[in-house]
């Protein structure tokens, strides 16, 4: 699960990174602070519980767990997470964040990054880009104090790239497979599109929802050997819309200049979502936690002074942690991590499965219960997880058993979310 960090250059794209991976990064107000991209992994809350709370219940129920005490510091939770943690049955799962340098007008001809920038964003399951709602940053980048440019002009300019950028690509060799196309029919640009594209993770499937795009909104242009920069142009943008689903993370909110309902409805029309915050005060309040001043969870925006806390910070340190706290509360959306969740389970449609040896106690092969919690894709089978999680049982799949309800499953079985699996294979 890979999910980009994109944006014109000085908007907080680093700063966001840092908050959400607490990885040290160059951050600075002057355009192309990153060159090379980013790539850190962050932790995101699964939705519901974790499924220690129903092993917690059936170890208590059989009488083989003595019930939770208030001085538990896990506060109830049983399962011992490979990566991750869990704590009061709320599991966090890592996602790969990939924070490119910033994007500017005419990047897919050559400026700025130019397509070394798209190139980074290849092989990304969907896109947060990050716009400064501030006023105070050019198209470009650049700090002009205030009157900056609207976030919807942000935001058409990163979609106009990517549709160039894919448009590009596919026009590369077009005449020639045109005329092959003559002869051999439609199925000759299919294979070219695909193996045009293939490069930047394009698949079968985003292919035929260009294609019918086209057959949708240019119902004259039935032939697709005759197609001109119209047809490739939307046929582009739907693959652009298929591959790199896009959310909004409207940043700098705290000092907001403009920002109109268009970006929200054109965002959410195509199915993402805007979430207002400030990249620097959720940094702050990840490294308070970090220094060990602040008990801190990621994604809220409440914090508890520790021990440390109470004695060393100052009165105007305190009172600026409880303003960022404040300004956080006041935006819904939960801030970065909220929206991550909500690209992550909503947009992309992600659910959990807990891969276990042995189905009636849930745990592996070193007794470790719930060890593992895998994000996959909604209607991923009972195989399709034996390859996710290795390729050698997904390949020696003999059958798995539902442990919630001890029933056999077979290779076809789609999974739903908070199954708990034990894979069979040839070994």
């Amino acid at each position: 699960m890979r999910i980009g960090l994109v944006g014109k250059p000085n908007v907080g794209k680093s700063t966001a990174f840092s908050a959400l991976t607490q990885m040290p990064v160059d951050i600075a107000n002057y355009p192309f602070t990153t060159i090379d991209p980013n790539v850190g992994v962050t932790w995101i809350p699964l939705p519901d519980r974790c499924a220690c709370y129903n092993l917690r219940e059936r170890r208590e129920t059989s009488g083989r767990l003595q019930s939770n005490s208030e001085e538990d510091p896990r506060a109830g939770s049983i399962c011992n997470p490979n990566s991750g943690s869990c704590i009061g049955f709320k599991r966090m799962v890592p996602v790969t964040l990939v924070d490119v340098a910033g994007l500017v007008p005419g990047a897919h001809e050559g400026r700025g990054r130019g397509n070394q920038f798209l190139s980074d964003l290849s092989r990304c399951d969907a896109l947060i880009q990050v716009v400064d709602v501030s006023g105070s940053t050019d198209l470009e980048g650049n700090p002009v104090g205030s009157g900056g440019s609207q976030p919807i002009e942000e935001h058409r300019f990163l979609i106009g790239e990517l549709d160039s950028w894919i448009l590009g690509i596919v026009e590369n060799g077009w005449e020639r497979v045109s005329r092959k196309a003559q002869a051999e029919g439609v199925r000759a640009i299919r294979e070219h599109i695909l193996e045009r594209l293939t490069g930047i993770g394009a698949t079968e499937s985003h292919v035929s929802v260009g294609f019918s795009s086209v057959e949708r909104e240019l119902q004259s242009s039935a032939d697709p050997a005759s197609w001109g920069i119209e047809e490739l142009r939307t046929l582009s943008s739907a693959i652009r819309k298929s591959m790199f689903p896009i959310s909004v993370a409207a940043n700098k909110a705290d000092n907001v200049e403009h920002f109109g309902p268009e970006l929200e409805a054109e965002v959410e029309s195509n199915g993402g979502t805007v979430v207002f915050t400030s990249a620097e005060a959720e940094l702050a309040l990840r490294r308070a936690s970090s220094s060990g001043m602040i008990s801190y969870q990621l994604g809220d925006s409440d914090f508890e002074l520790t021990k440390d806390g109470e004695e060393k910070l100052s009165e105007k340190q305190r009172a600026a942690l409880s303003s960022i706290s404040s300004t956080l509360s006041s935006w819904d959306g939960g801030g970065l991590v909220g929206l991550l969740s909500e690209v992550v389970f909503g947009q992309l449609s992600r659910i959990v499965a807990y891969p276990v040896q042995d189905e009636t106690h849930w745990v592996d092969g070193d007794g470790k219960p719930l060890p593992d919690a895998i994000l996959i894709r909604r209607g991923t089978t009972a195989k399709g997880l034996a390859f996710e999680v290795h390729s050698d049982l997904g390949e020696g799949f003999v059958r798995a058993i539902h442990a919630i309800s001890g029933r056999v499953i077979g290779a076809d079985h789609e999974l739903v979310d908070g199954d708990v699996v034990s894979i069979q294979a040839k070994t």
